[in-house]
């Protein structure tokens, strides 16, 4: 299992890494992609999968793929609006085929799988430092989970969660949060003149926010966790081997990616 996870884990990266590279269509039809399978898969979970309501929502789901791509953020608000108000004309007109859980299930999976993934696109594209920046989001998710899983491996005691999560220890969240610190400072000073052009000490922004959305990528985690605990899954897929669903192996970049964009606008605007 563990030689599986890991060779998944690698090829994930890989293409991941290589997507972010390129960024621009590639990198947005992979979030695309990304994003509508965990919507299949949440929906999966809650048991409307197949439903017309999940259908309509994936299409909303492509359509605001293609507004990030367009840079058509200016629509949002308006986006947000027609697509709960089509939401909620199927709960009417279909009714009593879908209940309040459902309807509210649908909406919530947009919010928090596509529209928070799409943050990795929207600091991608930041100029002038986006293509250094958006390594932030994955040092600070995918960083710490590993070193935190290294960490609590050796040296865990103290559960974290017990009712949630009995594998994951206080120690392993200290490791991992501190473990991608220190990645995040080396990158910072191997690339301090480009992070330069965004912040004013570049070595002291990264560590900051990496510091903040390690922690937050936890409560990410723990969060997907209590959804599946929830439902009663162990898994939101099985599409990759190890690890399970797409969601499962995003699940804390779903959180991590907005907070890493809220501090760098914070940080910017403060001249730090």
């Amino acid at each position: 299992m563990f030689w599986t996870r890991f060779a998944s884990s690698m090829i994930l990266m890989a293409v991941t890494i290589l997507m972010v590279v390129f960024g621009e269509l590639p990198l947005i039809a992979f979030i695309g992609v990304i994003s509508l399978i965990g919507l299949i898969e949440f929906y999966r979970a809650l048991g409307f999968h197949r439903s017309l309501i999940s259908y309509v929502c994936l299409a909303l789901g492509a359509v605001y793929e293609a507004m990030i791509f367009t840079s058509a953020m200016s629509l949002l608000p308006v986006y947000c609006i027609v697509s709960l108000t089509v939401i909620l004309a199927l709960y009417v007109f279909c009714y009593p085929e879908y209940d309040t859980k459902t309807v509210m299930g649908a909406f919530f999976g947009l919010f928090y799988i596509v529209f928070m993934l799409s943050f990795i696109f929207m600091i991608r594209v930041m100029k002038p430092a986006g293509q250094y920046l958006v390594w932030l989001v994955f040092i600070s998710a995918w960083g710490s989970d590993t070193l935190a899983y290294c960490t609590g491996m050796l040296f865990g005691k103290h559960k974290l969660t017990p009712n949630l999560s009995p594998k994951k220890s206080v120690e392993g969240a200290i490791g991992g949060i501190l473990g991608a610190v220190i990645l995040s400072a080396v990158y910072a000073i191997i690339f301090k003149n480009e992070l330069g052009s965004a912040f004013s000490n570049p070595i002291l922004c990264v560590v900051l926010i990496t510091l903040v959305c390690s922690a937050v990528s936890i409560v990410g985690d723990l969060a997907a966790s209590a959804i599946k605990r929830g439902i009663g899954i162990k898994d939101f897929g099985n599409i990759i081997p190890g690890h399970g669903g797409v969601l499962d192996r995003f699940d804390s970049i779903t959180i991590t990616a907005p907070c890493v964009f809220l501090l760098i606008m914070l940080f910017s605007v403060a001249g730090i």
